[in-house]
């Protein structure tokens, strides 16, 4: 079998699992259009990826073995949404914190630990990359990591994408008003996904 059909088939379903809006993309988005370490909210969220899909390959299937991680993850989850939701809307209250480039955001570290949070504390992440992308690579065989780089591939091409498409969008958008409506929407993003973890959807 060419290794270009598993390939492919790994580059489609890893972009059809992470396009759809959620938590981790409205926050690479924000981040973008802040212009505000993209490049290591990009980071973080392509090696995250990586990992996930490369334990899913190895056939690691401690989430579909273990419940109770999942009911953890789930509640940890809503917790950690609800209050990035509750911050948004804070911010979006102060028009000092919603200047453009330059404004006195959180640090690269912060930044980093809240895009961890968002990777890790979601249990969708979990489903999506280890147990669902990890089957569909795994019917491949032997050429199953041919898949799982199509997959990485789709990750990095998204995320990468997202962070700097919106970083070139920066300029003719960062107007106080702008960073309201998007504090808003990050908000109700994560208020929405919160709801969804909480119902167990």
């Amino acid at each position: 079998m060419s290794t270009m059909s598993p390939y492919l088939t790994g580059l489609g379903t890893g972009l059809g699992l992470i396009v759809a809006i959620g938590a981790q993309n409205a926050w690479v988005l924000r981040q973008g259009l802040r212009r505000e370490h993209v490049g290591v909210v990009v980071a973080v969220c392509v090696v995250g990826d990586v990992g996930l899909i490369a334990a899913g390959t190895v056939g690691i299937g401690v989430i579909s073995s273990l419940p109770w991680v999942l009911r953890v993850l789930r509640w940890g989850g809503v917790v950690y949404l609800l209050a990035f939701a509750l911050r948004s809307f804070r911010s979006a209250l102060r028009p000092r914190a919603l200047e453009g480039e330059g404004s006195a955001g959180p640090g690269r570290g912060a930044v980093a630990l809240t895009t961890l949070g968002l990777t890790f504390l979601n249990p969708h992440v979990y489903l999506d990359t280890v147990v669902m992308l990890g089957g569909v690579v795994n019917q491949f065989g032997d050429s199953r990591w041919a898949a799982a780089a199509g997959a990485m591939t789709g990750s990095l091409l998204w995320f990468t994408s997202l962070g700097l498409g919106a970083r070139t969008l920066s300029g003719p958008l960062a107007r106080p008003r702008t960073w309201q409506v998007v504090d808003v929407l990050v908000g109700l993003v994560m208020v929405g996904v919160a709801i969804g973890l909480a119902r167990g959807a």
